[in-house]
């Protein structure tokens, strides 16, 4: 079951999504290739810690960080991933490492990747290693209002 704090985000906005269930998996191309979803689709949330700033990045589960390009794009000099220990009391409902990209309602920044934006629909952990959620990425957009720029490439398969 999604966190109650994201499902009642969605239904209270009248959101249309669907719960799938998929054998438990830890990394985000696992989760993609047991629900039978493209890694391009499916969307991997990241912690980072942008000089002392916790903020949550969301990309394609088949891409990369690109770290060079979020210091050139001058979101900060000190940019690194956050360690499971900073950010694992700021999600309370969910599991380590499956936090749904909705920063918007643990008080965190998102910035999410425009690679993501290709595709009508989005998929992403619903707080737990067993389901994520699939919606519409016009929706995503409209309630969490990220900040949507290039800072991720593909990773070679």
């Amino acid at each position: 079951m999604p966190s109650k704090t994201l499902k009642k985000y969605l239904d209270d906005n009248n959101i249309k999504y669907i719960t799938i269930n998929h054998s438990e998996a830890y990394t985000a191309q696992e989760i993609a290739a047991s629900a039978h979803i493209k890694g391009d689709e499916f969307a991997k949330t990241v912690i980072l810690k942008i000089d002392g700033k916790m903020v949550m990045a969301v990309l394609p589960a088949s891409y990369k960080i690109d770290f060079k390009n979020l210091v050139h794009l001058g979101l900060g000099e000190n940019i690194r991933l956050a360690n499971e220990m900073e950010f694992k009391d700021k999600f309370p409902e969910c599991e380590v490492g499956a936090m749904p990209p909705f920063g918007n309602l643990y008080n965190i920044e998102v910035y999410t990747a425009e690679s993501l934006m290709r595709d009508k629909v989005i998929a992403f952990n619903s707080g737990t290693h067993k389901e994520l959620i699939k919606m519409k990425t016009e929706d995503f957009v409209r309630l969490v209002e990220p900040e949507i720029f290039q800072f991720s490439k593909k990773t070679m398969v």
